[in-house]
């Protein structure tokens, strides 16, 4: 499904927002807060921002919603998945891996962090401590430089969220945009960027699915922040590729 952006601008980036909408279906609670799904929740507000072209896609579409077609036409993808991690096939993930590396930007929300994509992007488990007791967090920013972090304050407070804890099993972020603070004492490295290939990847952590999180506009701005950072049609290309070259200095035999 496409939701068309803004058009005052020629070249649009074209966003997908991925999601594996099963709690919407199967719970009462889910469905009251995200009556369409999660991915209508976030495609809605970015579909409403300047210079984007919105789609989604869920696990239950022909080819899990993410055909070559759609990756092609894909400038950054979001993901997010919960209970039917396993059910994503391979052959997926093999295709959105190739296009990462292309150049594909990549955001992984709240429990996508075990999805396959993204463990296989960070090369380890991405195992992390939780809770589920409704408890305050606050996100703050400690790189507040970074375009992630455009037109936010000098944190995010959520009333009601699932705790996510340290160790979290990632390779060393690029970058470590947020670090959460949650009413039950932990912390958590809740926003962190990495390059793979010509890819960027941002892994956000706000996102449980019986909470309203995806209505909080100072989410959706970073989310959308995210977006745009992670475009590299939108960023001036590093040629990456393989190639047999002459040297640049004269080679004494």
């Amino acid at each position: 499904m496409s939701v068309s952006g803004n058009p005052r601008q020629a070249r649009r980036l074209s966003y997908t927002v991925w999601n594996e909408f099963r709690h919407e279906k199967t719970d009462e609670a889910v469905r009251e807060i995200y009556p369409a799904g999660m991915h209508q929740a976030i495609a809605g507000y970015l579909s409403q921002q300047e210079g984007l072209s919105v789609r989604t896609a869920t696990l239950d579409e022909p080819e899990q919603g993410l055909s070559e077609e759609v990756l092609a036409e894909t400038d950054v993808l979001t993901w997010w998945g919960h209970v039917a991690h396993e059910e994503v096939r391979d052959e997926i993930v093999d295709r959105v891996q190739a296009r990462i590396l292309e150049g594909m930007g990549l955001i992984v929300l709240h429990s996508g962090h075990y999805s396959k994509i993204f463990k296989r992007m960070m090369g380890t488990s991405c195992s992390l401590k939780w809770r589920e007791a409704a408890e305050k967090e606050r996100l703050w920013v400690i790189n507040p430089h970074h375009p992630i972090t455009r037109g936010l304050g000098r944190y995010i407070e959520l009333p009601h969220t699932e705790m996510y804890g340290e160790p979290f099993d990632i390779p060393t972020p690029d970058k470590v945009i947020f670090i959460s603070w949650f009413e039950g004492g932990e912390v958590f490295r809740s926003g962190c960027t990495w390059t793979r290939g010509k890819g960027k990847i941002f892994y956000f952590c706000p996102g449980h699915e019986t909470f309203p999180i995806y209505h909080n506009p100072e989410i959706l701005k970073v989310i959308e922040n995210a977006v745009r950072w992670a475009n590299f049609a939108g960023n001036a290309k590093v040629d990456l590729e393989a190639a047999n070259v002459q040297p640049l200095e004269t080679i004494e035999s």
